[in-house]
Parts: C-alpha cells; sequence; structure tokens
C-alpha cells in the first residue's frame, strides 16, 4: 500500500471512531437510525476528511479538531450518496461493494436517513468538538452550508441529471462537477484558513479545492470507464448508458488525460508558490488522485 493511502486510512479510522463515539449517546433502535448508521459507515477512503487534515497543517491546527470537522463533511458526503442512488436520482443499487441504501432500507427511509445526517454535519459542527471563537464557527458552519444546497451539491445533482443524453460544451459540464463535487471538497480546504483565522488565505484556498474537487471528479469518471468493478465497489462504465454529461464525453480520452494533469501542475504550482514545504502532505494527496484505482 502507497504511503499517501496509508495515512487515508488512518485518517478513515480516525473520523469512524469520533461518528461511532458521537452516536453512542444516541440510544435508538430505529430503522432510521440504523439507515442512517449504514450509509454512514459504508467504507470509502474518506478523501475529503484527509484533505482537512492535511489543508490543516499548512497552519499547523490541531489534529483532533481536523477529524471533528471531517467527521461533519463525511456526514454531508454520505447523505449526498444515499440520495444520488435513489430510482428519482442516478437510480444505482450498489455503492462500495453493498447494496445502496435504499434497496436495503427501502425509498422513504433511505432518503429520511439522508436528511438526518445533513443536519448531522452542522450538529456536529455547531457542537463543542470544535472550540473556535464563535465567528469563525460561524463561517465554518456557513461555508458548509454553501456548499449543500442549490449552489452546491444539490445544484450540482439537478445539473447533472439535465444533462443527460444531451450535448454539453465543457465549461457547462465544470461548472456542474464544480458544484457537485468541487464545491464540497474546496470548503475542505478553504475550512483550514477558517479555522486559523486567515481570512485572506480562504479564496485561494478554495479556488485550489475546486480545482481538486475537479480532477477528482474526472478521474472518477475515468475510472467508470476503464476501473475494475471489484475494485470501486460498483457496476462500471454506467455514465456512458445513462448518457452523462463528462469532461470525457466533451474532450476524448486523450485530451482529458492531459487536462488532468494540467489542473494537477496549476494546484502543485499555487501550493508551492504560497505554502512551500507545508504543502507538501497536501500536494502528496492530490497526486495520489490520479494513481487511485478505487
Amino acid at each position: 500500500m502507497l504511503d499517501t493511502e496509508k495515512k487515508i486510512v488512518k485518517v478513515a479510522s480516525h473520523v469512524d471512531i469520533f461518528l461511532k463515539n458521537y452516536l453512542k449517546k444516541r440510544t435508538e433502535n430505529t430503522k432510521l437510525f440504523n439507515a442512517l448508521k449504514y450509509g454512514l459507515f459504508s467504507g470509502g477512503k474518506k478523501f475529503r476528511s484527509y484533505l482537512i487534515v492535511t489543508s490543516g497543517k499548512l497552519f499547523n491546527l490541531n489534529y483532533k479538531q481536523l477529524i471533528a470537522i471531517g467527521a461533519a463533511v463525511e456526514c454531508m458526503h454520505s447523505y449526498s450518496l444515499i440520495h444520488d442512488d435513489l430510482p428519482s436520482m442516478d437510480d444505482d443499487d450498489f455503492r462500495r461493494g453493498k447494496k445502496s441504501t435504499h434497496k436495503v432500507f427501502g425509498e422513504a427511509t433511505a432518503i429520511l436517513a439522508g436528511n438526518s445526517l445533513l443536519t448531522l454535519a452542522f450538529e456536529i459542527l455547531s457542537s463543542n468538538n470544535i472550540n473556535i471563537n464563535a465567528k469563525s464557527k460561524i463561517n465554518l458552519i456557513n461555508a458548509l452550508a454553501s456548499s449543500a444546497g442549490h449552489s452546491g451539491i444539490a445544484g450540482g445533482q439537478y445539473l447533472d441529471l439535465k444533462f443527460e443524453k444531451m450535448r454539453v460544451n465543457k465549461n457547462l459540464i465544470i461548472d456542474m462537477q464544480n458544484k457537485k463535487t468541487g464545491e464540497l471538497i474546496s470548503f475542505c480546504t478553504e475550512s483550514a484558513a477558517i479555522m486559523a483565522n486567515k481570512n485572506s488565505h480562504r479564496k485561494l484556498l478554495k479556488r485550489i479545492g475546486l480545482d481538486i474537487g475537479l480532477l477528482f471528479q474526472i478521474t472518477d469518471d475515468l475510472l467508470d470507464l476503464y476501473g475494475d468493478k471489484n475494485k470501486t465497489g460498483k457496476p462500471t462504465r454506467r455514465d456512458k448508458q445513462k448518457g452523462k454529461a463528462t469532461v470525457i464525453k466533451s474532450l476524448g480520452i486523450n485530451k482529458t488525460i492531459e487536462f488532468c494533469y494540467e489542473l494537477l501542475d496549476n494546484i502543485t504550482d499555487k501550493l508551492e508558490n504560497k505554502y512551500g514545504s507545508r504543502a507538501n502532505s497536501l500536494v502528496d494527496s492530490v497526486n495520489f488522485l490520479l494513481r487511485r484505482d478505487h
């Protein structure tokens, strides 16, 4: 296992421990609560949490507090995946090698589980687990909220469905993917500046996060085309079947790969020019995107 991947796995385990401890105070044993946990603890790399930790190294931030923010982001991400898989959305029966939440618990319960995870994200952010000044905490909550709604995940999913089987130009596809994937990932990088009360860094780190998100989404689309379903945990080549609008469809394979390396170089240059060696872990995490097979 690559060194970066080992570090990602370690952060993922710490986020899971945080979430399991946080949920221990709940005494419920309902179908809804079990569906919530099923969607939340479904495996996955938790790459977003790792981005939070590596971005935090830019300002030498407290690791435990970064893990708490990662836990909130994973709640948000899990909510989006549960809803994405619904029959009225992408209609996917499998996620990370397991049946999708709606296939196990039913569609109505899956919707409510997703809604519950969305609110749990803000419960964690507003809790005492994140010990920062009130203004920074409000900024943190506001930034995560912006990444989730019509200008973020929800808006991106709307466009993703709207663009199916349509001829869409590259700029519109990038706008859609920035919303669907990039906004939450940009929160992961921007959150470090918010936590450190370095407001002058927020715009740069958000822009870098959007580019990382775009790179993440394109590599995900490449895995859908060429990946092994036993490693990705879900059927492959679904984008083509559904007529999804992707950068690959717009540019073709060779130009898409060139575009990925242009994104990587741009991200790396911005980070190294601004932060020097403090950005090493974050740069390594971005390079990992081009090496991953799941």
